[in-house]
């Protein structure tokens, strides 16, 4: 069992590593420098250094940033911060699936050159009356793979819409690493149609190359911070594919107003105490998953 001892500090050393959160132009460097995509004006701060000043006052050694909807295919802000602290921070694109192919161009020079090591695919993206699973996502899902990076699930209107596409491209692409955004969105089940969701998502764990981020915790839960209706989920989850397959996430700053960046962290803790975690399965979730993923980070 994970005591709160052990939960509240960093066991051997191991790194704790946010596998999901965003970065954005503040409104004076937006003016200049980075300008929000039009209509995409966050209305949360968001900036680096809010990043930053959150990271340390949770204990928070780095983190996976997505690239955010506020800048959409402008991913000029994410790359400075990157470029500014490579030990620190890995950066997940955005996939472009425009029907005339450019996204795979830039897929493919945000990796190679500005070095990008994931892209999230939004299906509410693709044009109209287009799933994730035609030519163009196929070709972007395919070079993910040859490219060794894995690809990011947002299913925000559910999974249900989505897992047969998912099923489609792990089966015919099964080189390329799958990671699925805050639990496929799937809440605690309340009615059969919400425990089949459910059912879908553990059931993709006969897939090797996918993997769960536990993260955004407020978004899937029904109750008020810490979330502890989340504990059997996560407890299924585990047992389905392995704390080596499952990481924590905080999708700051959206977590901030919610409960704070800290207790974005702490409700995990508490989670896992619920469940109850062994000391080494939580090292898995808070940091040793996403480093194994992304060799050659974080490294001691």
């Amino acid at each position: 069992m994970a005591t709160s001892s052990r939960a509240d500090n960093k066991t051997n050393s191991t790194k704790v590593i946010d596998s999901h959160l965003h970065v954005w132009a503040s409104p004076e460097e937006a003016a200049g420098k980075y300008p929000y995509f039009p209509g995409q004006e966050p209305t949360l701060r968001g900036d680096l250094d809010f990043l930053l000043q959150s990271l340390e006052e949770a204990g928070v050694d780095g983190a996976l940033i997505v690239q955010p909807i506020n800048h959409k295919f402008d991913h000029s802000l994410v790359t400075s911060v990157l470029k500014k602290y490579p030990n620190k921070f890995v950066g997940c694109c955005l996939a472009n699936p425009a029907a005339d192919g450019s996204g795979l161009k830039h897929l493919e020079e945000l990796i190679v050159k500005d070095g990008y090591r994931a892209v999230r695919f939004n299906p509410y993206l693709w044009p109209s009356g287009q799933k994730m699973t035609n030519d163009i996502g196929k070709r972007l899902f395919s070079k993910a793979g040859e490219l060794g990076v894995p690809v990011g699930f947002m299913c925000m209107k559910g999974l249900d819409l989505h897992i047969s596409e998912i099923q489609e491209l792990c089966t015919e692409f099964p080189s390329t690493v799958v990671l699925l955004d805050h639990l496929s969105f799937c809440k605690p089940p309340t009615n059969d149609e919400e425990s089949f969701a459910f059912s879908e998502l553990l059931k993709l764990s006969k897939f090797p190359q996918v993997y769960i981020k536990f993260s955004a915790l407020f978004r899937v839960s029904r109750m008020p911070f810490p979330y502890q209706d989340l504990a059997p989920l996560l407890s299924q989850v585990v047992s389905s594919f392995g704390a080596n397959r499952v990481m924590w996430g905080s999708d700051f700053p959206y977590v901030v107003p919610e409960c704070g960046y800290k207790g974005g962290k702490e409700a995990v803790l508490s989670i896992a105490n619920q469940v109850p975690l062994s000391s080494s399965e939580l090292e898995w979730i808070m940091g040793k998953t996403v480093v194994q993923l992304f060799q050659g980070q974080w490294v001691p």
